[in-house]
């Protein structure tokens, strides 16, 4: 199915605040080169590519040199998050927008240089046509250690449960979460609202959102759609390098 027949009506928040105070650099994490082009220009470019035509692109940490990136990107709206209290806070930053909007809203780290075209496309095709409250993207991960895992029952999604608490049977899960989503806007909203910072870090977390969501009743579904690429982070330099060595066999160069 074409974009244009999925996503012309998507919306796209990219969380783009953070520092990133392991990649021995000053810049914004999102600005850190990889490859020669800045984290932040590949998932952006991707979105577009892949039909979303409105992008709020949510800064915070040297917010005016994000800015002054993406000045001459087409679509682009920003959003300030002054201080950096979650993802989940990071999107309440993006209400203004949010309200305005009716329709999927697709939510990706401004970090996610691996994000694929394909992918977004798939998920924006597979929310038109489940039409959820919320929809996951995820992945098998051949070592999940470290990311969320996907719980189910009877094939269904029924939350995601952190590395550090999960049971042994839960560690054993290799579908994990890479905080790629689709969420309906007024949906999102809704569990925006419903937010608490009550844990550990004294943070909103945008993955508490799903699991609200089924708590009200509404249809949240994961489908794993992202390709092994996706799940890779870079949180450090030498992160940074394992992307670039993936980037350039992916591309033919290696």
């Amino acid at each position: 199915m074409p974009p244009s027949s999925t996503s012309p009506a998507a919306m796209a928040i990219v969380l783009a605040a953070g520092k990133g105070t392991r990649m021995k650099s000053e810049l914004p994490k999102v600005l850190v080169p990889v490859c020669g082009r800045p984290m932040v220009r590949y998932v952006t470019d991707a979105l577009r590519e892949a039909g979303v035509q409105r992008t709020v692109v949510v800064v915070g940490y040297q917010a005016e040199l994000v800015r002054t990136e993406l000045a001459n990107e087409p679509g682009i709206d920003f959003a300030v998050q002054r201080k950096q209290l979650g993802t989940g806070h990071a999107v309440m930053m993006c209400r203004e927008q949010l309200v305005q909007h009716e329709g999927p809203v697709l939510v990706i780290a401004g970090d996610q240089c691996m994000a694929q075209v394909s992918s977004m496309r798939k998920l924006l095709e597979i929310f038109q046509a489940e039409q959820p409250a919320c929809l996951l993207g995820t992945v098998d991960r051949d070592d999940p250690t470290g990311y969320g895992r996907i719980v189910r029952g009877g094939g269904k999604f029924v939350g995601i449960v952190e590395e550090q608490d999960a049971s042994d049977a839960e560690r054993a899960i290799r579908e994990v979460n890479v905080s790629t989503y689709v969420f309906e806007a007024s949906q999102l909203l809704a569990a925006l609202d419903q937010l608490t910072s009550e844990n550990a870090q004294q943070e909103y977390y945008l993955t508490d959102c799903p699991a609200l969501l089924l708590a009200a009743g509404k249809q949240v579904s994961a489908h794993k759609v992202l390709q092994p690429c996706e799940s890779m982070s870079i949180n450090n330099t030498d992160e940074l390098k394992s992307v670039e060595s993936e980037m350039r066999r992916m591309a033919g160069r290696e």
